[in-house]
């Protein structure tokens, strides 16, 4: 299979904002699956202040080529100014499970 997949790992900063994000990002095809983890604790300097946060993280399995329009999506969507939102590639996986994720996304315009 030559497509390649990311994980999308994206904070929140509760879980009722974290499932409606991935509701609507799996209903749109931008994701074939989230997983919401909730509970996480995240610590990091904001406006030169030490934070300490609860949050929730979800942890989205997409096209890599996807991604773009998942960031644009998850920015529209999100209440924090800067929202974290990166990727890690999926060097190796499931052969049915990535042919899954394929089939539950959409296809990037311009791709056949």
């Amino acid at each position: 299979m030559k497509e390649r997949f990311v994980m999308v790992w994206v904070t929140v900063p509760n879980e009722e904002e974290g499932e409606r994000i991935a509701k609507i990002l799996v209903a749109e095809q931008l994701a074939a699956c989230v997983n919401l983890i909730p509970h996480v604790r995240s610590f990091f300097i904001w406006d030169n202040t030490f934070c300490e946060e609860k949050e929730a993280l979800l942890i989205l399995k997409t096209k890599a080529s996807l991604f773009h329009d998942v960031e644009t999506r998850v920015r529209e969507l999100h209440s924090y100014e800067v929202p974290e939102i990166i990727a890690t590639p999926i060097e190796m996986g499931s052969t049915k499970y990535l042919e899954w994720v394929s089939e539950n996304t959409k296809q990037k315009e311009g791709n056949a």
